[in-house]
């Protein structure tokens, strides 16, 4: 079971893909209080299980035209995207840094969630824009202080991909340590194609893979995280309290162009992106224009 939402930008459908079939979600999302969409207040209200329940009731109309449709950011209006920066041993040293003792925390604005075949503007003057292909984790219940590590999984809803796009000038040498600014360009974090529920995805050994123009870039395993999902959830909450819909991005393997081995994005270079068992993205970079960029 996947779920995805469907359809221009601003229109998209909540819908759910089941043995090669793609339903209507709307009645279900219609009758659960708060929510309009595959978003926080459908995760907090069990919305993964009552899907199930309502493919098995045979309550959901078959989506028509779903496979003509745009494919947007499976999750809608995640208040807050963390991230955790140089989670993979290997990107580390490629990025001139040992591995952390501690998850290293930085935020994207959410208003860079994109769909997963949407154009990725590149800002006005940016000049090394890089490609992360990462395991985002959507967080299904409110989580704060949480006692323990085993605990953690039990607040995760499901997994989905990301591109965490970077401007790396911005990033390291305008931000005097804080990251923020080179990640937070509009369209900065591309997402999807599908929510799959947790409790079918083994987080811990998903191949990732990415590529530029078809040339291979990243080839890795979430087994190389040197922080893992529960482990991440846990930390995150003895500093924040997360909240359903919200989006935690895990770290990118190395093969970025940060390495000095490849060359940065520019101007129609297509970027694709896959995690195993989550989907495959494909994106377009292309300069901004003036009204993208205001």
């Amino acid at each position: 079971m996947q779920l995805l939402r469907l359809g221009p930008v601003g229109q998209e459908i909540p819908a759910v893909t089941h043995d090669g079939v793609t339903y209507d979600l709307r009645p279900l999302v219609a009758g659960i209080d708060g929510s309009r969409d595959v978003d926080g207040a459908f995760l907090a209200a069990d919305g993964v299980a009552r899907t199930r329940a309502a493919l098995a009731a045979g309550e959901l109309p078959v989506l028509d035209g779903a496979d003509a449709l745009r494919r947007g950011a499976p999750i809608a209006r995640p208040a807050a995207v963390v991230c955790v920066g140089q989670n993979y041993a290997a990107h580390a040293r490629e990025s001139g840094a040992e591995p952390p003792r501690l998850p290293i925390i930085f935020f994207k604005h959410p208003n860079t969630v994109v769909g997963p075949d949407d154009t990725v503007p590149l800002p006005p003057g940016a000049q090394k824009v890089d490609w992360e292909v990462e395991l985002a984790i959507v967080v299904g219940r409110r989580a704060g202080y949480l006692s323990s590590v085993d605990e953690a999984l039990e607040h995760v809803a499901g997994y989905t991909v990301v591109d965490d796009v970077s401007e790396r000038a911005w990033q390291l040498e305008d931000s005097l340590g804080q990251w923020s600014k080179g990640k937070c360009g509009p369209g900065f974090l591309p997402t999807g194609p599908a929510l799959v529920p947790a409790d079918e995805v083994e987080p811990g050994s998903l191949r990732l893979r990415s590529w530029v123009n078809g040339e291979p870039r990243q080839d890795s395993s979430t087994a190389d995280m040197i922080f893992d999902v529960a482990a991440i959830v846990h930390h995150l909450s003895q500093y924040m309290t997360l909240e359903p819909g919200d989006l935690i991005c895990t770290g990118t393997p190395e093969g970025v162009a940060l390495s000095g081995r490849f060359p940065y994005l520019a101007d129609g270079d297509v970027v694709e992106l896959e995690i195993e068992g989550l989907g495959r993205q494909r994106h377009a970079v292309a300069a901004a224009s003036p009204a993208t960029a205001g």
